[in-house]
């Protein structure tokens, strides 16, 4: 809404002695650093009055864990409201809103995958709270295979729409670069290499057919909204962690999509060029703002948690911009963390079932393993965080190494 505003009064803003200062309000890079700064202050500024309002609903959760001295841990967090994800997906979508280039189609795909994991996630937050759908006493939300489903009826549509804009919008001279917003992209790989003077794609470029991206894509996003899910589960975790990744995905955006008049920066960093999906680098920078704000009532003690309507939407989201910008391979490094603890829990049940009730970890996702086994939550976080950083710290080294 701001950008758009600003595009129709550009030539009167740059006109304008006391008004040229605005001219900044065109570099994405600007704007992203502003929809961090603003998702955090609307959560900052409304996450007391939210909380108060759970409070009154008497949404409040009361986790519950197939281990007693788990539970002994954890029931000092009885009753403390959750459905927390609704303040944050209401900031990055306000945030998006207000400093996002509303025109772009990659804007607002990520709107309707927010918006709709939004929505998933309240329905299974609800049921978990106010149904008991199974049985009495249960914490039932919406069955696995029902989750599945919306999940990936979410990626179908996402990935049939990134691919069929990729291969069809005129948005560069040049219709032979097109076909990068379906490569494959890999460390050490080349998408271009230098010739004559100029930048053409790699001929070992690869191109993946429709049908495998759209499988791509169900395998991302739906496998990041899960893990996510999976991470949210200790004071500070899910949101601190993703505070970090979004954030490597704010830079990674803005190499994908970034061009200025002859220079294009994913030219010479040979990774793909996304036209447009620069815009994405906002919607990031929202999820880092937001991710901070947030933090900022649910570090130990929480007094909110996300619940699944906010680790859903913010799993799916970052999954949905890595398949925008080619940089699935890099969710999987920098979102280390999200990935070992989905396998720590697929491992541990698959063993389970094997053996007839033996387990790899004294219990899953891993970050109770390490709780049960000695450290306090607060070192298992902040250590998940170091993590994090670290890894989204070699990621975007590797981005140089091709």
């Amino acid at each position: 809404m701001i950008y758009l505003l600003y595009e129709s009064l550009r030539e009167f803003i740059h006109g304008s002695g006391w008004l040229g200062g605005l001219g900044v309000l065109r570099w994405v890079e600007f704007r992203a650093v502003m929809a961090i700064i603003v998702s955090f202050a609307i959560v900052v500024g409304f996450g007391k009055r939210t909380i108060r309002w759970l409070l009154k609903q008497k949404i409040g959760d009361n986790p519950e864990f197939y281990h007693t001295d788990l539970n002994q841990l954890m029931k000092q967090k009885a009753n403390t409201p959750t459905m927390g994800g609704l303040l944050i997906c209401a900031s990055i979508f306000v945030t998006t809103i207000l400093v996002a280039d509303l025109s772009s189609f990659y804007v607002a795909m990520a709107m309707v995958c927010l918006l709709w994991l939004l929505a998933m996630g309240v329905a299974d937050d609800w049921l978990k709270l106010t149904s008991a759908r199974r049985k009495p006493g249960s914490r039932e939300g919406l069955y696995t295979g029902e989750k599945l489903l919306l999940q990936i009826g979410l990626a179908i549509v996402l990935g049939l729409f990134i691919h069929y804009h990729g291969m069809t919008k005129q948005t560069l001279d040049v219709d032979s670069t097109l076909p990068m917003s379906a490569a494959l992209n890999l460390p050490f790989l080349k998408t271009w290499v230098y010739q004559a003077g100029g930048y053409v794609p790699a001929e070992n470029l690869i191109v993946l057919p429709r049908w495998v991206f759209v499988m791509l894509a169900i395998l991302v996003i739906v496998g990041a909204s899960n893990a996510v899910n999976l991470t949210d589960g200790m004071d500070g975790l899910a949101s601190g962690t993703m505070a970090i990744v979004a954030f490597a995905f704010v830079v990674l955006a803005v190499i994908a999509g970034y061009s200025h008049q002859t220079f294009v920066l994913a030219e010479y960093l040979l990774v793909p060029y996304i036209p447009q999906s620069d815009e994405l680098a906002i919607v990031a920078g929202a999820m880092v703002g937001a991710c901070l704000g947030f933090l900022w009532f649910n570090c130990a003690p929480a007094q909110v948690f996300m619940g699944d309507s906010g680790s859903l939407p913010l799993g799916g989201l970052i999954g949905y911009i890595a398949i925008v910008i080619r940089q699935e391979f890099l969710l999987l490094v920098i979102g280390g963390i999200f990935v070992i603890e989905a396998l720590s829990v697929i491992l541990q049940v698959g063993y389970f079932k094997m053996t007839g009730g033996k387990r790899v970890f004294r219990c899953a996702p891993i970050h109770h393993h390490f709780h049960l086994g000695g450290w306090t939550e607060q070192q298992v976080v902040v250590r998940f965080w170091i993590i994090t950083a670290m890894l989204a710290a070699l990621a975007l080294a590797t981005i140089k190494l091709r």
